[in-house]
């Protein structure tokens, strides 16, 4: 084990000194390559910062408002039906927005029912399957300036909802419940 550890802490000052003894191998200006990509990373962070206040302030006003509550009593009778636990709609939900924001939601879940519960244990079996998906739909094609998404919001909620039912299924499964 204490290789490992020792491995995981020497990977990255290796790979730093790996990129510059191979700048300095090349001739490369490795300071001023440096610069140059601080600049334009810089610029994409400008160009995507409407569109991250956008989805934090919407995060706000979802976790603030009581929409998630109010969205969670209303489907409740039918996550019972399909055994769906309604505390972990609000998750869910949230998941597909911002991941530090459900992160929150899932520490809340195991304060109130214990990480080690079935529910413990979906959500965080869903929050590895699932992805943020309108976060990072904004972000990526906001920094690549695409204006034409085709099918990639249909695909990524697709792809979450089979992860969602996927970690339900598994967790069933594995853990009963």
């Amino acid at each position: 084990m204490r290789v490992i550890n020792f491995l995981s802490d020497m990977i990255m000052p290796l790979v730093v000194a790996y990129i510059l003894f191979y700048g300095a191998g090349k001739k490369i200006k490795i300071y001023d390559c440096f610069v140059e990509g601080v600049q334009k990373g810089f610029k994409t962070v400008l160009e995507i910062m409407p569109t991250l206040i956008g989805l934090m302030m919407a995060v706000g006003v979802m976790h603030h408002s009581g929409l998630l509550e109010i969205i969670s009593t209303a489907v409740s009778p039918l996550c019972d039906r399909v055994g769906f636990p309604a505390a972990a709609v609000p998750l869910t939900i949230m998941r597909l927005v911002s991941s530090s924001a459900a992160t929150g939601l899932l520490l809340d879940i195991f304060k109130q029912y214990s990480p080690d519960s079935f529910i413990g244990r979906f959500v965080s079996v869903m929050m590895c399957c699932t992805e943020t998906v309108f976060y990072t739909i904004s972000v990526y094609f906001m920094s690549i300036k695409a204006t034409k998404t085709r099918y990639t919001l249909a695909g990524a909620l697709i792809a979450n909802a089979a992860g969602t039912v996927a970690s339900l299924m598994i967790c069933r499964f594995l853990w009963g419940g």
